[in-house]
């Protein structure tokens, strides 16, 4: 319902959402745990069978078995652990309005606009400083929708902002989802871009490792009605 409502009110198409999909395999073709690997063309991604509309396979995420952990600590007892500490600079996990999947005042968006606000609210950094983005995408569109409800582009301009997929490849000013995604990496529950921040700011990327050497990362998962999100940083 909220593409839908997006695509109504915003002029988005499957080929906007393809893009977000396309980025995904592309990095995941760098990535050895990823599930999907083998390229993925935007007729490819078109041609798929639909799910539910407007989402064909492609925009649903893969389910895998996998796991996660993290060591949360005081930044001075992570000091001595084996690698650098990244810091939690800012968090946001606000829902106001319906908690509600399908009675939210404005259907084109979700409660990750107030999360979003409060995780602003907690920091002096701006959304300009965000050098790479790991964004829930158990739908192709909810990481569109991340990205206006972070600021990281106007709200409705997440389309134009993922056209042709330059902006958030792994080279672009906003790399996006640089292990793959739950497209094509496969579902942790949200987990999985956590991870890859934290491997990203340690520069331990390998292949997929982004160049510009970000400092400054921006994190999300969930989507419907709970999320969250945070601000990651090198200590």
């Amino acid at each position: 319902m909220q593409a839908s409502a997006h695509f109504d009110l915003y002029g988005t198409t499957r080929e906007t959402l393809g893009w977000i999909a396309l980025n995904a395999r592309k990095n995941a073709a760098l990535n050895p745990w990823a599930v999907y690997q083998d390229p993925l063309t935007m007729d490819d991604y078109l041609d798929a069978r639909t799910i539910t509309s407007p989402f064909g396979l492609y925009d649903c995420d893969v389910p895998c078995d996998g796991a996660t952990a993290f060591i949360v600590s005081s930044l001075e007892r992570a000091r001595d652990l084996r690698h650098k500490p990244l810091r939690i600079e800012s968090m946001g996990a606000a829902l106001r309005g319906r908690p509600s999947w399908d009675q939210y005042e404005d259907l084109t968006t979700m409660p990750n606009r107030d999360a979003a606000a409060q995780m602003w609210s907690r920091t002096d950094l701006k959304p300009a400083d965000v050098q790479m983005a790991q964004l829930y995408d158990g739908f192709s569109f909810l990481a569109m929708s991340w990205l206006e409800a972070l600021q990281l582009c106007p709200v409705g301009e997440s389309g134009p902002f993922i056209e042709g997929g330059q902006r958030i490849a792994r080279e672009g000013p906003l790399p996006l989802n640089t292990h793959g995604g739950q497209l094509s990496a496969g579902r942790l529950h949200g987990y999985g871009f956590l991870h890859e921040a934290c491997v990203q700011l340690w520069g331990e990327g390998e292949a997929r490792q982004v160049a510009s050497n970000p400092q400054v990362a921006a994190v999300a998962a969930g989507g419907g009605n709970t999320c969250g999100c945070l601000l990651l940083t090198r200590a």
